[in-house]
């Protein structure tokens, strides 16, 4: 027993440090939902408030505490309402995130092989949206699909996306390292001021990026524009080694590595800004 002793003497030494390690972690991961959703504010607001409130009891303004204490469940049901949409999203992250899953990432090759297909069908104007999941598990997407477990080639996309077959108007999902579904129906994004140009595709994509911490790579329909959407932003016309660097530094560092491209034609569109964009296309199904 005198080794079990030492464990449990051990432990009380680092209980500590895991205590706070733990709770760093915990602290760590909230601010990273917060940051890509407009939750932030509200946090920004809630410490205001907490601040007043704190100031009021130590200099013992009455009148002031007696109004927050009147305000503050009214202000949290209306932090709830206005906020809904955020807390939403956080929540569905929250149960989706697989913080601890390996993720088999596809190869440079496997991502050449995607890009290809993509500037293939780019010169013949036909529609594609490819997602590659991340940390976030889209299996909810993909049931909406038919799966197809295939290894990821040229021919097998272009095949997809090609002639008008049941499957190329939805999403192909890329996952580990194989393509594991195509026909997929994606959420549309939920911003108001996208320009009125960008079909379903492209709404689509932004749909998901806003939604989940995939990547999607889509072609314009109309113009053939090859563009990635990431965290809420669309990289827009990007050349097929822009394409490609993007994707993989996307997929292998996430977002503090995907900076907007200093050469070439990609042109980083934030969601709610859209007016540089010259595509044309119609805002039909999936008409771009």
């Amino acid at each position: 027993m005198e080794w079990l002793q030492r464990l449990l003497a051990f432990y009380d030494i680092i209980r500590p440090v895991l205590d706070v390690a733990i709770l760093a972690f915990l602290f760590y991961k909230a601010y990273g939902f917060l940051v890509k959703t407009q939750a932030l504010q509200m946090v920004k607001g809630a410490g205001f408030l907490g601040l007043l409130y704190g100031l009021a009891m130590l200099f013992k303004l009455n009148t002031l505490l007696w109004i927050l204490n009147i305000l503050a469940p009214g202000l949290f049901i209306a932090v709830a309402i206005v906020f809904q949409p955020e807390l939403r999203k956080i929540i569905l992250r929250l149960g989706q995130s697989e913080l601890f899953r390996l993720d088999a990432k596809p190869r440079l090759e496997q991502l050449e092989a995607v890009v290809t297909a993509a500037e293939l069908l780019s010169q013949k104007r036909r529609g594609v949206l490819v997602v590659f999941p991340r940390r976030v598990n889209l299996k909810n997407i993909i049931e909406t699909g038919t799966r197809i477990n295939g290894e990821i080639s040229s021919s097998l996309i272009v095949a997809v996306f090609e002639f008008d077959g049941p499957l190329h108007d939805g999403a192909m999902v890329i996952q580990h390292g194989r393509i594991a579904a195509a026909g997929c129906f994606l959420p549309l994004s939920e911003q108001q001021d996208i320009k009125k140009s960008f079909g379903t595709r492209h709404r689509a994509s932004l749909g998901m990026s806003e939604q989940s911490d995939a990547v999607v790579l889509v072609v314009s329909e109309e113009t053939g524009a090859i563009s990635v959407a990431f965290d809420g932003k669309l990289y827009y016309d990007l050349s097929s080694a822009e394409t490609t660097r993007k994707l993989r530094d996307l997929l292998e560092h996430g977002v503090r590595s995907a900076k907007p491209e200093a050469e070439g034609g990609g042109l980083e569109v934030p969601a709610l800004d859209l007016s540089p964009v010259t595509d044309t296309g119609k805002d039909g199904l999936l008409g771009n």
